[in-house]
């Protein structure tokens, strides 16, 4: 059921129904508490609070420092570096030693991990910032559609005076 397009509602939408028909019949139920187990997404089971792994869980050597102060735009950029030289190092290798390639090729595919490790691990910092970013701009919209309220208001009231103005200057004459 939890691959289909439109799988069912969860099982605790049956403790909303006597409410929907009858809200003064009894008081509105909680939600249910959170899951701490597991979901399913495309088929896929998950936690519900998945951590990143480690790079040593994949045995894969962490180039960069461990910590919770990481730099990691310095990290990112001597990362890039090393990749970029490691690149130019194969490049001179194959040419001259086309045996001794797979080592380099190996060295490159530890920066490229610890790369996408690192850039993963600035992903909870990323989605905060993007729940910002549109929380802000919602604002923004509200304020301004507010104020176009606001100023149609104004400009109605504005005109129904003058209505009021040329109708009672009608009925005089």
């Amino acid at each position: 059921m939890a691959a289909s397009a439109y799988p069912p509602p969860p099982q605790y939408y049956r403790l909303y129904k006597d409410y929907e028909q009858d809200p003064s019949s009894a008081p509105e139920p909680p939600p249910p508490p959170p899951i701490d187990a597991k979901y399913t997404t495309f088929n896929v089971q998950r936690k519900i609070n998945e951590l990143l792994p480690s790079l040593e869980s994949h045995n894969v050597r962490q180039l960069y420092p461990d910590g919770p102060n990481i730099d990691f735009k310095k990290e990112l950029r001597t990362l890039n570096r090393e990749l970029q030289l490691h690149i130019l190092e194969l490049a001179d290798i194959l040419v001259e030693r086309p045996s001794q390639y797979a080592r380099r090729v190996e060295d490159i595919s530890m920066i490229f991990s610890n790369l996408h490790h690192l850039l993963n691990s600035l992903r909870p910092h990323q989605a905060r910032a993007t729940l910002i970013h549109m929380l802000e701009s919602q604002i923004q919209r509200r304020k301004q559609a507010i104020e176009d309220i606001k100023q149609r208001r104004e400009e109605a009231q504005k005109l129904l005076g003058e209505s009021l103005l040329i109708l009672d200057g009608s009925q005089t004459n």
